[in-house]
């Protein structure tokens, strides 16, 4: 028994929908004007330079200790193949 494709639905345009799932509303500000998105991305900039961030977030201070792990592997790890 052969399965018939699923039609394809084509994305709406007239921007009261976003792209991503069609039936959640867009966004009202764009990530220059919300402080929450400009935070977020603060704090994930600083994790990539590999600085130190303080905050009470469980999250982030995963993510910072994710990084010193991998880190810390990554400089014990001999690169060079053994003979």
């Amino acid at each position: 028994m052969q399965r018939r494709p699923r039609p394809r639905r084509e994305p709406r345009t007239d921007g009261a929908m976003t792209a991503v799932h069609p039936r959640r509303p867009a966004r009202r500000y764009g990530p220059e004007e919300d402080p929450a998105v400009a935070e977020t991305d603060a704090v994930l900039a600083a994790l990539s330079r590999r600085e130190t961030v303080s905050t009470s977030d469980v999250a982030v201070n995963l993510l910072s200790a994710l990084i010193d792990d991998v880190d810390q592997r990554c400089s014990s790890v001999s690169i060079t193949p053994s003979t």
